[in-house]
């Protein structure tokens, strides 16, 4: 993540990693119960985009494919943003480690840093073998617990298909709330959920 004013010491605690010279974290991981997430700095998203074998390397955890149902566009664009803007680090893709099982789980992450307004968006996946197993929920929660370690982050909003599934329940679960109908105009009719800070 980047390191400026709105940045909290409670979130400089909760980080691991390493710094370049302008002070950006380039590697970054949040932990929970089970899982590592590994945050995608410029080398890891490429490996990802190289394949299974170069991102295992990267992860040191299995990888197995498909590990993602979104195909490589996220990566590639996450990839994008970064070489952009050094500061973006920590707001895009990031991958889901099972700790016992040293294995990649899936994708998550932001769709970005925080808004003007404070707004993050969050997203997730779990490969079909680690489904109903609460670990949805663990990323899920593990992202939000983390966007708001940051003062100038004051909602964090998702997005679902229109119908009740795995991803609502998660959300719920977590305390949001469904505020919207919209049309996206590449999946149609889609779901907006906001979690505000307490």
């Amino acid at each position: 993540m980047f390191l400026n004013s709105a940045h909290s010491k409670a979130a400089d605690r909760q980080w691991s990693g390493w710094s370049n010279k302008t002070g950006c974290i380039i590697f970054m991981k949040i932990e929970t119960k089970n899982l590592i997430l590994i945050s995608g700095n410029i080398k890891i998203l490429s490996s990802a985009i190289k394949g299974a074998d170069f991102l295992s390397d990267n992860l040191n955890a299995s990888v197995s494919e498909p590990w993602t149902e979104f195909g490589l566009a996220p990566i590639e664009y996450s990839l994008t943003k970064i070489f952009q803007n050094e500061s973006e680090n920590g707001w895009w893709t990031y991958f889901p480690i099972h700790k016992d099982d040293k294995k990649l789980i899936g994708s998550c992450g932001y769709k970005g840093s925080p808004t003007s307004e404070g707004n993050v968006e969050i997203g997730y996946e779990v490969i079909s073998e680690y489904r109903q197993k609460g670990l949805g929920t663990e990323i899920a929660k593990g992202l939000v617990s983390n966007a708001f370690k940051f003062d100038n982050v004051k909602m964090i909003i998702a997005h679902t298909l229109p119908s009740e599934n795995a991803s609502t329940n998660i959300l719920k679960r977590l305390g949001f709330d469904k505020v919207s109908e919209i049309i996206d105009p590449e999946d149609g009719l889609i779901w907006r959920w906001e979690l505000n800070r307490k």
